[in-house]
């Protein structure tokens, strides 16, 4: 654990000698300074928990209007900074004067060796609150658009479904990494959500991460935080996600994507459970539940070498396979009704009902964008609604034009089938060919054809 950092301003040699020999033994690292011109650029290279600040520099100036001076460029070039003022000259309206440019408390010399340390003690509680009260305010800004999503039940009575749900009610009060894979569109995050919420920590933070969005330039820093001054736009000590979601659960979103060069960052980070801002010299200890999601055949890409082995045994102590609409068509109407009641609140629509006709024609096609196609689908079908029956030709081009070919189209259904074999058999292609009744080779001339890698 880093030492409380404390930064010493007098032009009074001894008095520098003196306090830092005081204050070592409490186990601070203390840096002091002479000359207070030097002070700016000491606070823009390090961070100090605490500044001691003399409030006369000129050989016999009394009335502390440089210290004055001093503080406010102090607190200007860090707001958060907490300053104890130092005077050999005791004046109450000198001292009333400090504590309104910014001070946090006024100590005569020469000190009382118990009142300096008290004070430096409460000013050390203080900057650990103020970095509390900013640790939720990144929070708060962080979960942005998450504060307002409603969390919204898995629905589905398919038997695959069913199953699903018990195995979340199984593993969500471990606290074991879960690998959630699934077709776009098919609920990873909501599923992630649900263990969350069934889990211990509920309490806490649900942080989700786009890991396919992030810049590799900014990987770093948005993951694991970065100290002020670090880089070039660091103006302020900033935690990462790992930080944010402390005691709660971290969804690493879009696995599958993240370069290799930041695998093996991310890796280090699981194997040793802590972080490191960067910029900082010490680590910080996390304790986060992680679920992580991906889209990608992620075990035929750690055969071909595009992902590594190491960090998917970090990643999945559990295994959940979501499956796609086209394998839970009995779920559709009650997905349906749902989603068009979600349509008629937001869109003032009320009485909207789906005819039996337009159901059956729901079921027959492929839905290849999944739950998610399907709830657009019924947003246009409540909008483009006349009457109060929603027709198949008004839920859009892709569902309402395409259905019952789509079903029968050939290209379509081997693509889907492959991957769901891959998925299923974690990438494994001889067991995808068994399955699928084909041999190795086969497998791979179709998996050629079809772009799948």
């Amino acid at each position: 654990m880093a030492l409380p950092r404390i930064l010493i301003i007098d032009d009074d040699h001894d008095v520098l000698l003196t306090a830092r020999m005081f204050l070592e033994q409490f186990e601070f690292d203390v840096t002091v300074l002479s000359d207070p011109e030097k002070s700016v650029a000491q606070i823009k290279k390090e961070h100090y928990d605490v500044i001691l600040l003399d409030m006369n520099f000129q050989r016999g100036k009394t009335e502390g209007a440089e210290g004055i001076r001093w503080l406010e460029t102090i607190r200007e070039q860090d707001p958060q900074a907490v300053v104890i003022l130092m005077t050999a000259f005791g004046d109450v309206e000198l001292a009333v004067k400090g504590i309104r440019a910014g001070a946090f408390d006024f100590i005569l010399k020469p000190w009382q060796n118990a009142k300096l340390h008290a004070s430096i003690l409460s000013a050390l509680k203080l900057q650990q609150t103020n970095l509390e009260k900013e640790k939720y305010r990144n929070v708060a800004r962080a979960l942005g658009e998450d504060v307002d999503l409603p969390f919204m039940q898995i629905l589905g009575k398919s038997d695959v479904i069913e199953k699903l749900k018990e195995n979340i009610r199984i593993i969500a009060p471990t606290d074991a990494s879960i690998l959630i894979l699934g077709e776009n569109g098919t609920g990873k995050e909501m599923a992630a959500r649900s263990i969350h919420r069934l889990s211990e920590r509920k309490q806490g933070i649900f942080m989700g991460v786009d890991m396919g969005s992030i810049p590799e330039t900014l990987f770093e820093s948005e993951l694991f935080g970065h100290q002020k001054g670090s880089f070039t736009g660091a103006i302020q000590d900033k935690p990462g996600r790992f930080e944010l979601a402390e005691k709660g659960t971290l969804f690493l979103d879009e696995i599958g994507n993240l370069p290799v060069t930041l695998q093996t960052k991310l890796l280090t980070v699981l194997e040793q459970r802590a972080i490191r801002r960067i910029g900082a010299t010490a680590d910080i200890p996390i304790d986060i539940r992680l679920i992580s999601a991906t889209n990608q055949p992620v075990h035929q890409m750690v055969e071909k070498g595009s992902f590594r082995r190491d960090l998917l045994y970090r990643l999945n102590t559990i295994e959940l396979v979501l499956p796609p609409l086209r394998e839970r068509l009995n779920d559709i109407p009650l997905l349906a009704e749902h989603f068009l009641g979600e349509a008629c609140r937001k869109y003032g629509k009320p009485g909207l009902e789906i005819s039996k006709k337009s159901m059956k024609q729901l079921q027959q096609y492929h839905w290849p964008g999944n739950v998610r196609e399907l709830q657009n689908t019924m947003a246009r079908g409540g909008i483009m609604a006349e009457n109060r029956q929603v027709r198949f030709d008004q839920l859009g081009t892709t569902a309402g034009g395409a259905a019952a070919q789509a079903t029968l189209n050939i290209e379509e259904n081997e693509k889907s089938l492959i991957q769901k074999a891959l998925i299923t058999n974690r990438g494994i292609v001889t067991r995808a060919a068994a399955d699928l009744g084909i041999d190795r080779n086969a497998l791979y001339r179709r998996m050629k054809k079809h772009g799948i890698q």
